[in-house]
């Protein structure tokens, strides 16, 4: 698939089968986090994948969500911001914070690609999970990714956000272009 089709195609889908996931697409998925920029080249990416059935659950509970309790496997995306801190001072903490967003992009767009299924939850309570996988206290929980292929039940596509709504030019706020100097 090209990837503005993944880009166009890619949604959250909330419906699995229980079907297992073959492991190369695993280690796909897995090795494209690692291919998402790093500030200094320095990653504070960590990745937990989880295939037992009861941590699952034990996961979807401290989510509150319910409805990835059967998927066959799913990563806790973590990040460990120490690493970009001792480098960057304060704003390591958000550059390891973006880090760990452009893996979760990655991922997405290659379980699309793939053909498989997923969401990107970022609500949990983050000592739970934490207590549930042994995460060291000074590491964030960025989001969990349930990994499966579709349910046979249509999901609803998502609907495109116009750009007009979130783009503004030069400064925030200004919707009109200035034509001097760009480009047309």
């Amino acid at each position: 698939m090209k990837l503005d089709d993944a880009i166009k195609r890619r949604h959250s889908i909330r419906r699995y089968s229980s079907q297992l996931v073959k492991w190369d697409k695993l280690v796909r998925i897995l090795d494209s986090a690692g291919l998402a920029p790093f500030a200094g080249n320095l990653c504070t990416l960590r990745l937990i994948l989880v295939s037992d059935i009861k941590l699952i659950q034990e996961i979807t509970e401290a989510s509150r969500q319910n409805f990835f309790s059967q998927v066959p496997a799913l990563i806790v995306v973590c990040s460990d911001p120490s690493i970009a801190i001792n480098e960057y001072g304060i704003r390591g903490y958000k550059y390891s914070r973006q880090q760990a967003g452009a893996a979760i992009q990655n991922m997405l767009l290659e379980i699309t690609d793939l053909g498989l299924a997923s969401c990107w939850i970022g609500l949990f309570d983050d000592n739970s999970i934490k207590k549930i996988l042994g995460i060291p206290n000074e590491v964030e929980v960025e989001a969990i990714l349930p990994i499966a292929h579709k349910s046979v039940l249509r999901e609803s596509q998502r609907k495109k956000l116009p750009l007009p709504n979130i783009l503004f030019f030069e400064r925030y706020g200004r919707k009109q272009r200035n034509l001097t100097g760009m480009a047309r």
